[in-house]
């Protein structure tokens, strides 16, 4: 019997400490100030919300926030309809003051978000009811991207209440000129970046000692460092997340300051970084020059022209190589190329290093260009 009578008493202490808590976490709860989100003004329908869904939002918001007890909205309808009590549309300190006293909350959160040229501006207060004034007030400037309408809501808010925010997303949001991407460029699946690029190239290796040589003998009697001018044709056909994925096309020429004419065409694919605007890309090129078919003359080593009347040795390999004696034909080669991208505005300026390997020598080289994008929607039309 005593000890039935211990246990129970157990019992009665741990169901006496449940309770306690229970008390405690509920004054807990009950000591933060209480507030209604009120509607959020809008001049124009947002993708995917309205008045009401925007008001939504901010509640979601302000429960992330944990700074008041909300009112739930299904209350706040029932005190509306039980009492005849308009909550709809209601933005004047005068309006929310009263409706805030028929709730029986301590604050009101209002706000609005307005579109006005090519910017989004939100705003949001919130009133204390018992004086009739406004304690806090923020308004922020966006960029007109009403996709994003839920993340400036956030960003407003926490600003509201000195909560730090995703300083990229910001930044995206806010900065006109940033480094296009999915967020600040939601519409267009194809940017277009097009514009001049000019450089020098260096060329080492046999082929540098190739261009140096005599014309007699079948060299360009140049310099192993040209300068080349072209134009760069450039797609960006998938545009998410921190990347930009690149289609290239750049006819060059090369060589013009020695006396040659050196054409070419770059196919490539690549990638940029849409936060810092480094890129690499890869692809193939093909020039235009001057060969002419030979061998090198078992006798002395000097390379001799093969033609009707000169005839290669038994056992030596007869080739194609450079040859200002020869006929214009094709070169082809692979580019690897890499550099970065800087920002003045609207204009891009990208710097690019490059070597192209081959098996007489290495190319390297560093181009410079500039450009401001075309922006396409997707029925292909321009977006001025």
């Amino acid at each position: 019997m005593k000890t039935n009578s211990t246990f129970s008493k157990s019992i009665i202490i741990i169901l006496v400490l449940i309770s306690s808590v229970n008390i405690l976490i509920g004054q807990s709860t009950s000591s933060r100030p209480t507030m209604a989100v009120a509607d959020i003004d809008a001049n124009e329908t947002y993708p995917g919300s309205n008045q009401r869904s925007l008001s939504e939002i901010a509640r979601l918001e302000m429960e992330r926030i944990e700074a008041y007890e909300l009112m739930d909205r299904y209350d706040m309808n029932y005190i509306s309809q039980k009492d005849d009590v308009n909550i709809s549309g209601c933005f004047s300190k005068i309006c929310l003051t009263e409706i805030g006293k028929q709730l029986k909350v301590d604050y009101v959160l209002t706000g609005s978000v307005i579109t006005v040229g090519k910017n989004i501006y939100t705003t949001f207060k919130v009133l204390n009811v018992k004086s009739g004034i406004i304690e806090k007030s923020k308004s922020n400037e966006f960029l007109n991207i009403p996709e994003e309408v839920k993340s400036m809501i956030r960003i407003t808010l926490n600003d509201l209440f000195a909560i730090p925010n995703e300083q990229e997303l910001l930044v995206k949001l806010t900065k006109k000129n940033d480094f296009d991407n999915s967020i600040n460029n939601p519409y267009q699946l194809k940017l277009r970046s097009d514009g001049p690029r000019m450089g020098f190239t260096v060329f080492e290796g046999a082929l540098a000692s190739r261009l140096k040589e005599n014309q007699a003998t079948g060299g360009f009697d140049a310099q192993p460092v040209m300068f080349q001018f072209g134009y760069q044709f450039e797609k960006q056909y998938l545009n998410e997340g921190n990347f930009q994925a690149l289609f290239e096309f750049i006819p060059m020429i090369t060589g013009l300051d020695q006396g040659l004419f050196i054409p070419s065409l770059t196919l490539m694919n690549g990638l940029r970084n849409n936060k810092n605007g480094w890129e690499f890309a890869f692809g193939p090129t093909v020039s235009l020059v001057s060969k002419a078919r030979g061998f090198y003359s078992p006798e002395n080593g000097k390379w001799t022209l093969a033609n009707d009347s000169i005839a290669a040795p038994a056992g030596v390999a007869v080739f194609d190589r450079l040859d200002s004696r020869g006929e214009v034909a094709y070169q082809p080669g692979f580019v690897f190329a890499f550099g970065k991208t800087f920002k003045s505005g609207r204009l891009n300026i990208p710097v690019n290093g490059y070597l192209i390997p081959n098996r007489d020598g290495m190319r390297i080289g560093l181009s410079v260009g500039f450009n401001a994008k075309d922006r396409y929607a997707l029925n292909g039309s321009k977006i001025k």
